[in-house]
């Protein structure tokens, strides 16, 4: 019997057939399911828990056993997104939060503040099945776009705030397409921020080379990986890029969750580690000389 018979028509649950990069949603929300449902789990999630039980997907068949330590980490650099998101809303409580290729992320009722503005961008096919798991109120827009494409950014309103996340994203685009995705959301959010993580240099070759993930799954080629030490050429991307910051890990449970927040500080993960990044948008050139035409007439060289 194959594996599409044996998994096709399971009353009450809804089936996933997602492949390539966007299958790795499913990974994410299964090791963020495994972490949430311990006792002395580092996130609550009970949302991701519900999720992998009302998917019909063959988890552990595909994926292999979900493994504490991967699980941990997954839920760390969730924990470390939410709080990006909190202290973007504590500034900006009526702000909104553009999640590019979202997945099965829980994010929204995790941080829901009751007044965020929140918008989904993803590929058509995850975004479906999103839209089928997970309620969305009027508060939520959905996006069928790639992040690529820039026709999501229509429409925001930026009044209030925006911060743009693109948690397990970049990895998979290409160097110049980095690039030009930051030096569009600089463009079009002045005043806004971005945070994203990426993966180190050496674990983008291994993925590219073939490599097989802890359950023993093919990770998708990563064609972009950064170190640390060469975070600071982000500036370049745009001129209104004006801040570049490390976000640490939050502190978690056992050998990992003590590393975490100090793997900066320890000499053989400082420079091969993956990384989650800040940047800030400034006004921007355009609306920096926007500004400059509108304002009054300085004073005349040599006016008494």
């Amino acid at each position: 019997m194959t594996e599409d018979v044996r998994h096709q028509a399971v009353p009450g649950r809804i089936r996933a057939d997602l492949r390539g990069v966007p299958e790795t949603a499913l990974w994410t929300v299964y090791h963020r399911a495994a972490e949430a449902a311990r006792g002395d789990t580092v996130l609550p999630d009970p949302r991701a828990v519900r999720l992998v039980d009302e998917v019909e997907y063959p988890f552990e068949e595909r994926l292999g056993a979900a493994r504490p330590w991967v699980a941990q980490a997954i839920a760390l650099r969730a924990l470390a997104f939410d709080g990006a998101v909190r202290a973007f809303l504590d500034r900006h409580p009526e702000g909104t939060v553009i999640a590019l290729g979202e997945g099965l992320e829980t994010q929204f009722w995790r941080v829901d503040n009751g007044r965020v503005r929140w918008v989904t961008v993803d590929l058509t096919d995850p975004l479906e099945l999103r839209r089928r798991l997970l309620p969305h109120g009027a508060r939520q827009r959905l996006v069928a776009c790639d992040a690529r494409e820039r026709h999501w950014m229509a429409g925001i309103e930026s009044s209030r705030g925006v911060l743009v996340t693109a948690q397990g994203l970049l990895m998979y685009l290409q160097p110049a397409q980095v690039q030009g995705l930051i030096g569009a959301c600089a463009a079009a959010f002045p005043g806004g921020t971005m945070v994203f993580d990426t993966v180190s240099r050496r674990f983008s070759a291994r993925s590219r080379a073939g490599a097989r993930g802890p359950g023993g799954h093919r990770l998708p080629p990563m064609p972009w990986g950064m170190n640390a030490a060469e975070r600071k050429a982000l500036r370049t991307a745009h001129p209104a890029v004006t801040e570049v910051a490390d976000v640490p890990l939050p502190a978690g449970r056992g050998l990992l969750g003590f590393l975490a927040p100090r793997a900066a500080a320890v000499p053989l993960l400082r420079g091969d580690r993956p990384l989650i990044t800040r940047l800030r948008f400034g006004a921007g050139a355009a609306a920096t000389e926007a500004r400059v035409a509108k304002a009054p007439p300085g004073p005349r060289s040599g006016t008494p």
